[in-house]
């Protein structure tokens, strides 16, 4: 198991609030990694470390290391804009831009120096092809982002991430505001770009977490609690709690 990323004695604290405790975790390479855990153990706090959103939230102290691709992404030699660039995300509810569908996808590359119209039509075009949203839109890709549906606007800020080609992408419950139909295929979608990227899911549902991931990481309390193969994990964990909280006695 090849490792991306490389998380070493992380504790993070909010003002006073210690939120992550002692984390020490791998994450391989184009695998899909899935975090689980009741509301507020460390999560999506964890998940957002790894591209440096909670740098944004005043008051967080940073101690340890999280190394992607042998960096440690903390040193001050590192841009937040170039690692965001590597290390893309999806957040919990659809976030487009009030711009057409085009303009979403085009926005990262034109950030980046691409202006050459040919080379956005074709960056345009295969990211929402990665995205499964190509055959909806093709025909009216001048149309506001914003009259798409939840799962679509959902979909296109995947391809908006794909766009700028990362090698990570952050998912934070990125189905939980879908319906069942539009989550199935956000599902498909996840399965179809774990052989080119590297995927990390924050996801409340268990269920979700057993059909598309490759290896689970149990959080409780800040804590990581187990981290093993999904199947192993879901089969015979090591840890009771573990046990618990999979089998629905709490959380």
């Amino acid at each position: 198991m090849k490792s991306i990323i490389d998380i070493e004695n992380l504790d993070l604290y909010y003002e006073s609030f210690h939120a992550l405790k002692n984390v020490n975790l791998q994450i391989p390479e184009k695998q899909v990694t899935a975090f689980i855990g009741p509301s507020g153990c460390g999560k999506s706090t964890l998940l957002r470390t790894l591209n440096r959103m909670n740098d944004m939230i005043p008051g967080t102290r940073i101690e340890g290391t999280v190394n992607i691709g042998g960096k440690n992404i903390y040193s001050d030699e590192v841009e937040v804009e170039s690692l965001r660039k590597q290390v893309g995300m999806v957040f919990q509810q659809p976030n487009p831009f009030p711009k057409s569908i085009y303009d979403n996808v085009a926005y990262g590359p034109r950030l980046h120096g691409i202006r050459s119209k040919s080379e956005l039509d074709e960056i345009v075009e295969k990211s929402l092809r990665h995205s499964a949203l190509w055959e909806e839109v093709k025909d009216f890709l001048k149309k506001s982002a914003l009259s798409l549906s939840g799962g679509q606007q959902q979909r296109l800020c995947i391809a908006r991430a794909l766009a700028v080609q990362p090698d990570i992408l952050l998912m934070d419950e990125a189905t939980s505001a879908l319906d069942p139909v539009s989550t199935l295929k956000i599902e498909e979608l996840v399965q179809e770009l774990r052989s080119e990227y590297t995927i990390v899911m924050v996801t409340h549902n268990m269920h979700q977490a057993a059909r598309v991931s490759g290896r689970t990481v149990f959080f409780l309390n800040g804590v990581i609690v187990e981290a093993a193969d999904t199947k192993v994990l879901f089969s015979t964990p090591k840890d009771s709690r573990t046990e618990d909280y999979i089998s629905g006695r709490f959380g």
